[in-house]
């Protein structure tokens, strides 16, 4: 099975700037951007999606919860259609960077609470598939949890993912904190090259998970990120899509 390196791309906002962009996206096959909730602007979408163009890496979108202050690292409570305009209106003006440069729409991705609180409730995951099916894109999330449930019941393409900077607790779910902490590049390529050739990761408990994994995900705001992209890259040679 081929595999994908995917990275949350777009994330800075006006004069800030969060990761590097044009550093790491040599090391990955798939973007992730950010459309403007949790991070990003027009002029930041504008020119990741045609730094992407540039270095021939496919661009997916990052919606969000609108929680721009948190990052999209805070819960929020919404209703269902509520939550599928805020995700059509998102995807819907990435699309459009896409268009003007006459690239094709990836996939969708929620991002950071929105991604966790999907993983958990259908009805947050259904309202995520209903925006999805609008765009006819696959939607990428965590295997075995409602992410592959609710987009397979909806006729969706489910891409499950494996991550590369992030733990798992004891029952495989994943732990998703406000700050990235650094990784060894080694050890993350390590436990990358695990999970693909033999479905299992160690958790912060020390008990092995299973996973199920057609896409690996490098945060560009991990501290070091581009090292371990550079690693994660070197460890799929023979894998990668």
């Amino acid at each position: 099975m081929l595999i994908a390196i995917n990275c949350d791309m777009g994330e800075s906002f006006g004069l800030y700037r969060m990761g590097d962009d044009a550093a790491i996206m040599p090391f990955v096959t798939v973007a992730n951007v950010a459309c403007g909730f949790h991070a990003s602007d027009p002029v930041v979408m504008q020119r990741t999606v045609r730094l992407a163009k540039q270095h021939g890496v496919k661009v997916g979108a990052h919606p969000s919860l609108p929680d721009l202050q948190g990052f999209g690292r805070r819960e929020m409570k919404m209703g269902s259609e509520e939550l599928t305009a805020c995700i059509l209106y998102q995807v819907g003006a990435l699309k459009g960077f896409l268009d003007a440069e006459g690239m094709a729409l990836n996939h969708i991705k929620p991002h950071g609470a929105l991604y966790g609180m999907s993983a958990r409730s259908a009805k947050v995951a259904a309202a995520i598939a209903v925006a999805a099916k609008v765009f006819g894109v696959p939607v990428f999330g965590m295997a075995g949890t409602e992410h592959e449930r609710v987009y397979g019941q909806a006729g969706l393409d489910f891409v499950a993912e494996f991550y590369a900077d992030l733990d798992y607790d004891e029952a495989g779910a994943l732990i998703i904190t406000r700050e990235h902490a650094a990784v060894e590049p080694a050890a993350a390529a390590a436990r990358v090259r695990r999970a693909i050739e033999e479905g299992k990761v160690r958790s912060t408990k020390g008990n092995d998970i299973a996973v199920t994994a057609r896409s690996v995900c490098v945060h560009s705001d991990t501290p070091g990120a581009v090292e371990v992209a550079k690693a994660v890259k070197l460890a799929l040679a023979r894998h990668l899509a």
